[in-house]
């Protein structure tokens, strides 16, 4: 039995030979089903968790969808655009991470045009920042300005470079820097609510200040010396702060010293004049009593100091040893009967 292929025949013969009973059967059936598939597919979207999506229709906002499964009208009438609201961006001035993992990867390549700032003292430096923020309002931010993350770089630039332009080189390299980040983050903050774009910023990180490649090691040079010389000075404090006061300490012992000397003699002294004056007046009051007070506390201070004790009877040419108060011999009395 002879076969005939399609291949083989003219399109006007092979047109002939469809049944239009079965043109009709699939027109009827196959495309509703096609347009249905069509229009499930274009009208059903996800909004991933880390930001919404705002649905235009013909070109205006109908609505700001959260994130999750939803629906929309098909064919392109809707069309939804994802905006990352719920994640912090950043923009990167003077350098570029190429890879952010456990082990961060960053780009060595200068950037001078981004980076290289005058300073108020006419000096060249340095500066590697980052700018973070998050989309506050996806509406804005995707409609007001034609170029929303371009206007953010050209922004932070310009108010970076006319708050170091306004410091000392020495103070951004080394004290300012918290300063120069809060200032630029308010800065920058106002600018951008100004133009209404829609985001607000999170933070301004000033990652590394310094010199200029061409005189960075003359730089080091100088912050060696700088550190030597503050080594010595807080050396020297430290020996200073030792010192002074032990000597302060020792000047302030001999000064209370001689003040409890001086005021231990002047009042012995008014205790003897005072005990002076006290036996004068007992004296005037009895003078018998008193001289023989006196004799008997003078002789009672006397003679536990001699050595010996000699009583002379008047008309006795020898004296009589009456107490001998010293183990050895008694010494002999000289002419007049005195030792």
């Amino acid at each position: 039995m002879a076969t005939y292929d399609r291949n083989d025949l003219p399109i006007e013969e092979w047109l002939e030979r469809i049944d239009p009973r079965v043109v009709k059967r699939v027109l009827t059936i196959g495309l509703p089903i096609v347009v249905l598939v069509v229009a499930m597919a274009s009208s059903v979207y996800t909004v991933a968790p880390e930001g919404e999506a705002l649905v235009k229709r013909f070109g205006a906002v109908v609505a700001q969808q959260p994130p999750g499964l939803h629906w929309k009208l098909p064919f392109g009438i809707d069309r939804a655009y994802f905006v990352p609201t719920q994640m912090v961006l950043k923009e990167e001035f003077g350098f570029r991470t190429l890879r952010a993992d456990q082990k961060t990867t960053y780009d060595h390549q200068d950037y001078p045009g981004e980076s290289l700032m005058l300073t108020g003292d006419l000096n060249v430096i340095d500066v590697d920042w980052v700018v973070q923020y998050h989309i506050r309002d996806p509406n804005l931010f995707l409609h007001r300005v034609r170029y929303p993350e371009k206007t953010i770089r050209d922004v932070s630039e310009s108010v970076m470079r006319r708050i170091v332009g306004n410091r000392m080189g020495s103070n951004v390299l080394t004290v300012g820097r918290t300063e120069i980040s809060q200032l630029a983050k308010e800065k920058l903050q106002t600018i951008l609510d100004r133009y209404q774009i829609g985001v607000e910023i999170n933070a301004v990180e000033l990652k590394d200040v310094t010199p200029p490649r061409p005189v960075q090691k003359s730089y080091n040079d100088v912050n060696v010396a700088q550190q030597e010389r503050e080594k010595l000075i807080n050396q020297a404090e430290q020996e200073r702060n030792r010192r002074v006061p032990r000597a302060e300490g020792e000047a302030q012992k001999l000064v209370a010293e001689a003040e409890a000397y001086a005021a231990e003699r002047v009042n012995r002294a008014h205790g003897e004049a005072q005990r002076f004056t006290s036996i004068y007046e007992e004296y005037r009051n009895a003078p018998d009593v008193t001289r023989r007070r006196l004799y008997l506390e003078t002789i009672d201070t006397v003679f536990p100091r001699l050595a010996a004790l000699y009583v002379i009877e008047e008309g006795q040419p020898h004296p009589l040893p009456l107490l001998n108060l010293s183990p050895g011999p008694i010494p002999p009395l000289t002419e007049g009967g005195s030792r």
